[in-house]
């Protein structure tokens, strides 16, 4: 299973973790992931730490979630991204659309964590 999505309702948030290709060969998957959840406070952080390709699909993919936060930037965090995986995100000037976090494992959000903006 290429996504793996793990709620944490005290936090309101959904962690949505892809491994392996993100491309449009999971689209359902990964939409079903977040639209599952739809309270306009809800936080998603997407754990990329386990992806070792993302094509353009997977950016378009990337502004539909951002788009179903109400394009709220600080509702989106990427984290664990591998340095390819950093390359591609900042071509496409995506650290200016989604907070992109380098943390080695995605650690337990807390409250405060969700609501800072990570430093590239």
């Amino acid at each position: 299973m290429p996504v793996i999505v793990d709620s944490n309702k005290n936090l309101n948030t959904v962690t949505i973790s892809v491994r392996g290709r993100f491309d449009y060969s999971i689209n359902i998957e990964f939409r079903a992931a977040y639209r599952a959840k739809r309270d306009s406070t809800t936080h998603y952080v997407l754990d990329l730490q386990d992806t070792d390709y993302m094509d353009s699909s997977a950016l378009g993919m990337l502004l539909l979630l951002r788009e179903h936060t109400g394009n709220d930037a600080a509702r989106v965090k990427i984290v664990n991204c591998r340095s390819e995986i950093r390359k591609i995100l900042s071509i496409a000037n995506f650290q200016h659309l989604f907070s992109i976090c380098r943390v080695n494992r995605a650690p337990m959000p807390t409250k405060a964590a969700l609501t800072q903006r990570c430093r590239a």
